[in-house]
């Protein structure tokens, strides 16, 4: 059953969710949609929600909490909005809620990227205790077109970006930011869209199994540790 609204301004339509049942277990999901065809594209604004569709995650989060169900994102936005509508609402104050509450929510959290992770706007529903990705999905503070654009003033060596950046999923893991790398059918996840939903829902019954079986403070702990080890690094000596 899908639920609508943040209760303070409107429905964004950027970001759905609702509760759910996968492989029997009752879930609360929530996500990015960006739409597939133009009309749908516009209506859900390519996937970049503005605050009150983070406004709406929130509560989601918080329901997920209330009656103790696991929660579920998907991950597929090039980022939050960024028009003048989105600042004058609190973008950055709704995106630093969910941050905050993910962070200490009392309920295990498994995020999976699925297409594109962008910036901010996808870590807002992104801190999690188990992160998954789709093989050929990318996840990164910036685009590459970005990146290049600020680094060289050129946005043509985007390609020199990425490889920098390390925006792969397979990338990503060798880091140990994600957990888990999840195969996508030939030709990309867009050519079975079954197949593909399978093979996640497979991948996430398998990792709440194993969140469910630790004590509540021992997955906070956990989560708390995964957070603090979050760009660290060790000295080689000379």
């Amino acid at each position: 059953r899908e639920l609508k609204g943040d209760r303070m301004f409107a429905d964004d339509p950027a970001i759905i969710g609702g509760l759910a049942c996968l492989g029997g277990i009752s879930v609360v999901v929530l996500g990015h949609q960006k739409g597939r065809e133009t009309r749908d594209k516009l209506r859900h604004n390519f996937g970049m929600p503005k605050p009150e569709g983070y406004r709406k995650a929130q509560r989601l989060m918080k329901l997920a909490e209330r009656f103790q169900l696991p929660l579920v994102t998907l991950i597929d936005t090039p980022g939050a909005y960024p028009g003048i509508v989105a600042e004058e609402r609190g973008q950055s104050e709704s995106i630093a809620v969910c941050l905050q509450l993910l962070s200490r929510l009392r309920t295990p959290i498994v995020s999976i990227v699925v297409g594109e992770g962008g910036s901010g706007g996808a870590l807002a529903i992104g801190v999690c205790d188990r992160l998954l990705m789709l093989e050929y999905a990318v996840y990164s503070v910036i685009s590459p077109e970005g990146c290049a654009s600020i680094l060289w003033k050129d946005a043509s060596k985007a390609q020199t970006a990425a490889e920098a950046m390390k925006i792969t999923s397979h990338d990503l893991l060798a880091h140990g930011l994600v957990d888990r790398v999840l195969p996508e059918p030939l030709g990309g996840a867009h050519r079975n869209v079954r197949e593909m939903a399978d093979t996640i829902q497979v991948a996430v019954l398998e990792e709440l199994q194993q969140l469910q079986a630790l004590e509540l403070d021992e997955l906070l702990d956990k989560r708390y540790q995964r957070l603090l080890e979050y760009g660290s690094f060790e000295e080689i000596g000379a």
